[in-house]
C-alpha cells in the first residue's frame, strides 16, 4: 500500500513510519521536512499536497498544535490555536485526502488521552481531542467506496516524558512502538469508527 503520514519527523510519526516502512511504501509529510511539506491549517496547502502525491491508499496524520494554559487566562485567539490546527487540520486532511484515496482505503487521525482524562491547562487539548473523535465516528458512517477513518487516541509516550511528565501527573507512560501498532492496527485492519485507545 501507499501510505502518507503527515507528521513522519515527530516523536510517534517516526515510529509509526519503522512499523510500516518494512510493508508498505511509506509518504513522509512535514511543515518543513520530509518526502514533502504541507501546512494542515492552510487549505491550498494541503490541495497542493495531494495532487502533488496523487493517490494512495492510507492517510496518517499525527500532526497538530495545541494550547496549553490557565483556563482563567486562556484567551479566544490562544484557544483558536487547537481549533485551527490540530481539528481544523485534520478535518481538512480528512476531507480533502478522501478524495485521493483508492477504493477501501482509510484514514487515521490523532487524538489523545485528554478527551477522557482532562488535565490542569488542557481544556484547548481537551476540546480538540474530543472533536477529533467525534469526527471520526460521524464520518465512517458517510464515508463512500468502502472508505474508513479512525483515530488513535495515545496517552503520553514514554519518549515525550521529560517535556510532557510535568502536566500529566500519576499518568502511565506507553513507547512509541506500541502507539505505532494502533495506527497499524488502523489501517491495516477491517475496522472504521474506532478509536483506539493506547493507555
Amino acid at each position: 500500500m501507499k501510505v502518507l503520514v503527515i507528521g513522519g519527523s515527530g516523536t510517534i510519526g517516526k515510529a509509526v513510519v519503522k512499523e510500516l516502512e518494512e510493508r508498505h511504501d511509506v509518504v513522509k509529510v512535514g511543515k518543513h521536512s520530509g518526502d514533502f511539506q504541507v501546512d494542515i491549517t492552510d487549505a491550498q496547502s494541503v490541495a497542493t499536497l495531494f495532487e502533488r502525491v496523487g493517490r494512495v491508499d492510507a492517510i496518517i496524520a499525527t500532526t497538530g498544535s495545541l494550547h496549553f494554559g490557565p483556563v482563567a487566562e486562556t484567551t479566544a485567539e490562544q484557544f483558536n490555536i487547537g481549533l485551527q490546527d490540530k481539528l481544523l487540520g485534520q478535518v481538512r486532511l480528512a476531507l480533502v485526502g478522501q478524495n485521493f484515496l483508492n477504493n477501501g482505503g482509510s484514514i487515521t487521525l490523532t487524538s489523545g488521552i485528554v478527551s477522557d482524562e482532562p488535565i490542569r491547562q488542557g481544556s484547548n487539548a481537551t476540546a480538540v481531542n474530543t472533536a477529533v473523535e467525534g469526527f471520526v465516528r460521524a464520518a465512517a458512517i458517510e464515508l463512500p467506496r468502502g472508505l474508513r477513518i479512525n483515530a488513535v487516541s495515545p496517552t503520553i509516550v514514554t519518549e515525550s516524558s521529560a517535556i510532557y511528565g510535568p502536566f500529566f501527573p500519576g499518568f502511565e507512560t506507553v513507547s512509541v512502538a506500541r502507539v505505532a501498532l494502533a495506527y497499524s492496527r488502523s489501517v491495516e485492519g477491517p475496522q472504521t469508527g474506532r478509536v483506539y485507545r493506547v493507555w
